[in-house]
């Protein structure tokens, strides 16, 4: 990732903001049309939902600014989803879905440049979470039944990766 590709990831992410709840319909949208699989794993509130996706996808793309925070964060975010069953390939479906919802979003700003920026760093985001999901499920095959998904680093309270990110934020004073 270039700082070029960093700056348009963050003023792009910017001019989606205003329409997150549209977004974020969007994307779900997408994602199901994609591969309808998917939605299992998904639940609770449309909008909630949607809500998270753009504080998550915020709070990541101001993480570019603190990389290494942000790689330790996204792979347990991945040892978490491993633990809800997101397999390898979905991250190739969620990217697909969220390159189409940001050429929809964007319209005319959403130039060869600033795709060729969020594809730079979806991969970025989905390389870290896979190690994650990878690192989880070896230590959910060795570990003991009761325990593997505490151990995996997965985690049934869903508001605890939003903590996480809130007391990195606060820590880092930049995410």
């Amino acid at each position: 990732m270039t700082p070029r590709q960093k700056e348009l990831v963050q003023l792009s992410f910017e001019q989606i903001k205003p329409m997150a709840r549209a977004t974020a319909a969007l994307f779900y949208g997408r994602l199901v049309d994609l591969d309808p699989h998917l939605e299992r794993l998904f639940r609770g509130d449309v909008e909630e939902r949607g809500q998270r996706l753009i504080n998550m996808i915020g709070l990541a793309v101001k993480g570019l600014n603190r990389r290494a925070e942000l790689m330790r964060l996204l792979q347990y975010l991945g040892a978490r989803n491993a633990g809800y069953g997101v397999r390898e390939r979905d991250y190739e479906t969620v990217g697909a879905a969220l390159i189409w919802t940001l050429e929809h979003g964007l319209g005319n700003r959403f130039t060869v440049e600033v795709r060729e920026a969020w594809v730079t760093v979806y991969e970025m985001f989905a390389s870290a979470m896979r190690a994650g999901a990878r690192e989880a499920l070896v230590v959910m095959a060795v570990a003991p039944k009761s325990s593997s998904r505490r151990s995996a680093g997965a985690c049934t309270d869903s508001g605890a990766i939003t903590a996480r990110l809130s007391l990195a934020s606060k820590a880092t004073n930049t995410v």
